[in-house]
């Protein structure tokens, strides 16, 4: 699959051939759902907590007296009847972290990019020739190349000034190739992907190679 490519000024410079390892996925789509609800609750802090009958202050004295009263026995101002009580089945600190196989998450990545390429979301930018950080000139580029939503701009390695013109941009991010992950993939509309960090991806993402026994079975059969 081929998509558009841009020099640094935002000038169409010609066409570039995305790896049809990564980018010519067939989309899994239960994978995908399935690492995009993992790393939603991965991020969870899971700090929620109520406080129980004995973390409750007070409640040392019986309120009132046993009888006579008219009202229900208690023995404590910490019993969850009671009001300012403690909570019997309230929240806990827990871990909300779930397990994956690398290879489904690599898969459920390569379905997200193949979507986002059959739908042409996908370019490609020769390079960055900005010498400091300067917002304007970063926004005049994506406008170039065509952005009218969130972009995510995918770099090889980490660019201090690209990051920075890019900082101050509420519909825009700057992610490295290689921490590519599935919730930037479908919070942002357009991916602008440096023609250098093609290479990453596809060192990082693609498929395992199969295995030499399963490759002489299926040549034999």
């Amino acid at each position: 699959m081929s998509v558009p490519t841009y020099t640094a000024g935002g000038e169409r410079s010609g066409r570039f051939d995305l790896p049809e390892s990564i980018f010519g996925q067939v989309p899994h789509m239960a994978v995908m759902h399935q690492a995009f609800l993992r790393q939603r609750n991965n991020a969870r802090q899971g700090t929620a907590k109520v406080k129980h009958r004995d973390e409750v202050a007070g409640g040392g004295a019986k309120p009132y007296r046993q009888k006579g009263t008219g009202r229900a026995r208690h023995g404590s101002t910490r019993e969850p009847s009671m009001v300012g009580g403690g909570t019997v089945f309230g929240p806990e600190p827990r871990s909300y972290a779930e397990k994956m196989p690398r290879k489904m998450r690599r898969l459920a990545l390569r379905s997200a990019l193949s979507v986002k390429a059959s739908e042409r979301k996908v370019t490609v930018l020769e390079n960055f020739v900005m010498e400091e950080p300067r917002t304007a000139e970063m926004v005049s580029l994506l406008h170039a190349i065509g952005v009218d939503d969130t972009a995510l701009v995918v770099l090889p390695a980490a660019n201090e000034v690209v990051a920075r013109s890019t900082s101050n941009l509420p519909w825009a991010k700057v992610i490295l190739a290689s921490n590519l992950n599935l919730y930037d993939l479908f919070t942002h509309d357009r991916v602008i992907i440096a023609k250098d960090a093609v290479s990453v991806l596809e060192q990082t993402f693609s498929p395992p190679a199969p295995r030499r026994g399963w490759v002489a079975e299926e040549a034999g059969g």
